[in-house]
């Protein structure tokens, strides 16, 4: 006989010893389903038979148990399970996962199973233990449905045992191969003219009675379609009419929950708004009332769609909760989280989940009007009060646009005002709060499609040290850029790093065009500027008056007084004013990625307590140290070897210093400074990486136009098949680095991340030689050092770029998806948390 069982429940094996549970089990279910106590035994004594181990060997079942639950995966337990105290704390956890649990019996004569045993060596117990396991099986079986098994299969007999077979089904609740797209709605309470106007507003037409959408939609409701306002039968009729045709779903809600009870008969009573749907349905007919009843009593609590990414309750739902199904559920589908306390209007207080929310699926739900619909925490409450003179509202899904259409007039006046519901949710939920939990511990992120970047405990402890120390304000730190490899070192005498090798590794994983970009000794600045005040507010909920800020590439704000970002931030804004950049672009923030310069705005403490110092102490010694030779060698011609050996190192010395000397300059104003941007990363509800980098240069030299702040950074466009090309752009590099310049930043044109071999690296450095000894030390270039150099390991560093830069990109999609702060915090706080792994970073 096949049974059903559950795709996500708890399989609670019962059955004397001998009655053939672990030959069932493995026939049924996969190896990793089944949790056995005698293996467990095993793991915890050596020894499957040894009952002194059995306090233990269960401990381990049950923690097992809710570790595969909390997963939501189907768990069988092996074991004979048939006293009441060893299926209690089973049914516990199930209630506790909110999973079904389901008893499967198999009632096997005591002496088929004494049979059995006398077969295996290890099982040396007399009959009386299995005539007591069957005796205390048959006096459960009257009631393991009050114990809360809520599906009992008992198997009497070998040839049902043997015969019996599953299938496994879907919860109702599950509709994650729906894809939609939907168009959510709110809590109608009766609003029949308001409902159709909406449904209008929406594209929906009422199609032989049918309301129905050309481009083949779903209309979603949240429930409560029915009290307080003015015709909650001709509501339900249009809802179910829908349903039935299949151009809607609908949630049940607390009312109509309320109005089943009614329908069947229970004594409730008719208040908030039943009164007037009891008497509108007064002038329906009994077979409309009976409809009515069927509809409630199908509705599930909650539907999961598009896959998981989308969760649909009536008064919303936790993560935990998402795809299960258990009294529990239901309840908080129905009527949210409570405390137990009711407000100054009588009403029960709430407890805030939407505020503790840290889900991936978008939860929309109603239940609480509210003056307007607003994300929190990837949540909507779509509830805006229509029988309270509000709106009603809808959610088109997948594009997160809100549709509203006023109510035609106050039906009923609420008891607690809509602003007062609003105001009480502001404090739960300050703009930018974030959750140590967000942060802390081994974390897995998904970017970049299907990449899975890992960040490790003590990594994030870390970055957590920085971020909370030094950081900018998180509403506006919603990316971090990642670093850089350098190309493999090369063949060539007195270099380490040369173009052709940057070339040839994008050409070997099958990049057909590179940009070669000017490389900038300055300080690496991440740039977020806003139209005006409006849009800081807007875009990040900013309401002090500040436009933008200025960060490092760690987080930190690049200027230690506002002042200076302030003015840096306004003409930037400016520029992109004149440039006419925030109308082409239809946006009223931007996201740049950009190098400030001179590099001694921000590292002089590193000039002077690093670079200086030693190139200081090197010429004053070195001369000194010839000098002294040179003495020498006048009186001793062999001497002259040594004085030439430190003279070539007071060479060295002498370059070192010249080596950082054109990246600085005095800073007399704000005139003195240069930014030089080569991304616009993002702007309003997009990231950029669909225009190649030939655009962001284009682009960004128009701002370098209208200020003298802000400068273009030269570039070429490079086809890897032709030669010719190449060497005209290493020629270039070439005069770069002869005039003191850093070098180069070789990318290919276009944001391609896959080639041959793998993903492809998001840019390749190719530095001077000169600049190199600020990296590698004055004497770097001796072919004995440089020898060593040369077997230096790259791949560290490539792995640490792909991840960062993944990571980064995720996070900006996330921000103009309109992601909450946390799930965009996850990825730049990723990106820190790498930076702390042990790379060598003069790579």
């Amino acid at each position: 006989m096949n049974h059903s069982l559950p795709e996500t429940c708890l399989v609670v094996l019962m059955g004397a010893s001998g009655a053939g549970k672990s030959t069932f089990a493995s026939r049924h279910f996969a190896p990793t389903e089944v949790v056995s106590s005698d293996v467990c035994r095993a793991l915890v004594a050596d020894d499957p038979n040894d009952q002194s181990a059995t306090k233990d060997a269960f401990d381990l079942v049950h923690s097992i148990v809710s570790k595969r639950l909390a997963r939501g995966r189907l768990t069988v337990v092996d074991a004979t399970n048939v006293h009441k105290r060893a299926r209690e704390p089973l049914v516990a956890l199930a209630r506790e996962h909110h999973v079904l649990p389901v008893a499967v019996v198999l009632n096997v004569p005591a002496k088929v199973c004494h049979a059995r045993n006398s077969e295996r060596p290890d099982r040396s117990f007399g009959p009386h233990v299995v005539r007591g396991h069957v005796t205390e099986l048959r006096r459960s079986l009257r009631r393991l449905k009050r114990e809360g098994f809520r599906r009992v299969i008992v198997l009497d007999g070998v040839d049902e045992v043997d015969g019996a077979t599953f299938t496994r089904t879907k919860l109702y609740n599950d509709l994650r191969d729906q894809h939609g797209p939907f168009d959510l709605i709110g809590d109608v309470h009766g609003c029949i003219d308001e409902l159709r106007t909406l449904l209008k507003t929406l594209d929906y037409a009422d199609v032989d009675g049918v309301w129905t959408h050309p481009d083949g939609r779903t209309a979603v409701f949240v429930g409560d379609l029915v009290d307080r306002g003015p015709d909650s039968p001709a509501v339900l009729e249009l809802v179910m009419d829908m349903v039935d045709a299949g151009t809607a779903l609908c949630v049940p809600g607390n009312h109509e929950a309320k109005l089943g009870r009614w329908l069947d008969g229970r004594n409730v009573k008719l208040t908030h708004g039943l009164d007037a749907t009891v008497e509108q349905l007064g002038a329906r007919d009994e077979a409309f009332l009976e409809r009515v009843r069927t509809f409630i009593r199908t509705r599930i609590s909650h539907h999961v769609l598009d896959e998981g990414r989308l969760v649909v309750a009536h008064a919303g739902l936790p993560e935990h909760m998402h795809g299960r199904a258990s009294g529990h559920v239901r309840q908080f589908c129905l009527y949210g989280e409570t405390t137990g306390e009711t407000d100054e209007f009588g009403l029960p207080v709430r407890g805030d989940w939407a505020a503790k929310y840290r889900g991936r699926a978008t939860v929309v739900y109603g239940h609480t009007p509210r003056r307007t619909a607003e994300w929190v925490n990837e949540t909507l409450c779509i509830d805006t009060g229509c029988v309270f003179g509000g709106a009603l509202t809808a959610l088109r899904y997948p594009e997160r646009e809100i549709v509203s259409v006023p109510a035609v007039q106050t039906w009923v006046e609420p008891a607690r005002p809509l602003e007062a519901v609003e105001a009480a949710a502001e404090p739960d939920r300050p703009d930018g709060a974030l959750s140590l939990d967000d942060v802390t511990g081994r974390r897995v992120i998904h970017a970049d499609g299907d990449r899975a970047v890992t960040i490790h405990a003590d990594h994030a402890a870390a970055a957590l040290e920085v971020m909370s120390r030094f950081a900018v304000d998180p509403r506006w730190l919603i990316y971090l850029p990642p670093t850089m490899s350098p190309a493999r070192a090369s063949d060539r005498e007195g270099v380490l790093e040369h173009p052709e090798d940057a070339f040839a590794y994008f050409r070997d994983r099958g990049v057909h065009e590179v940009i070669c970009e000017q490389k900038h000794m300055g300080s690496r600045a991440v740039l977020v500027v806003c139209r005006d005040d409006a849009a800081a507010v807007e875009a990040f909920g900013e309401r002090t008056g500040r436009r933008g800020v200025v960060y490092t590439r760690t987080g930190r704000p690049f200027f230690r007084d506002a002042a200076t970002e302030g003015a840096i931030v306004d003409r930037v804004a400016a520029a992109a004013e004149a440039a006419g950049l925030w109308d082409e672009l239809g946006a009223t923030w931007l996201c740049l990625d950009a190098e400030l310069m001179p590099w001694s705005a921000k590292a002089q403490e590193l000039l002077q307590r690093q670079y200086a110092p030693v190139a200081a102490a090197a010429r004053a010694g070195l001369s000194a140290t010839v000098r002294v030779f040179e003495d020498a060698a006048r009186r001793q011609p062999e001497a002259a070897a040594i004085r030439d050996h430190f003279a070539a190192r007071l060479q060295h010395a002498e370059a070192y210093a010249a080596s950082y000397r054109p990246y600085c300059w005095p800073v007399g104003s704000m005139d003195d400074l240069r930014i030089a941007p080569f991304h616009l990363m993002a702007s309003d509800g997009v990231v950029h990486t669909s225009r190649d980098h030939g655009w962001h240069m284009r682009t960004l030299a128009r701002l370098a136009e209208h200020d003298v702040v802000l400068m273009a950074t030269d570039h070429r466009v490079v086809a890897l098949d032709d030669g010719v090309a190449e060497s005209e752009a290493t020629a270039w590099w070439d005069a770069l680095v002869a005039g003191g310049g850093e070098g180069m930043v070789v990318k290919p044109l276009r944001w391609e991340r896959d080639g041959r071999g793998g993903r492809i690296q998001p840019a390749i450095k190719c530095r001077g030689p000169e600049y190199l000894r600020l990296i590698y030390g004055p004497e770097y270039l001796e072919p004995s050092r440089l020898d060593v150099l040369r077997r230096r390991r790259v791949g560290g560093k490539r792995r640490l770029a792909d991840m960062e830069y993944a990571l980064g990109l995720e996070g900006l999609r996330r921000f103009v998806a309109g992601k909450p702060l946390h799930r965009v915090h996850e990825c730049v706080f990723g990106v820190l948390a790498l930076e702390s792994e042990p790379v060598d970073p003069r790579l």
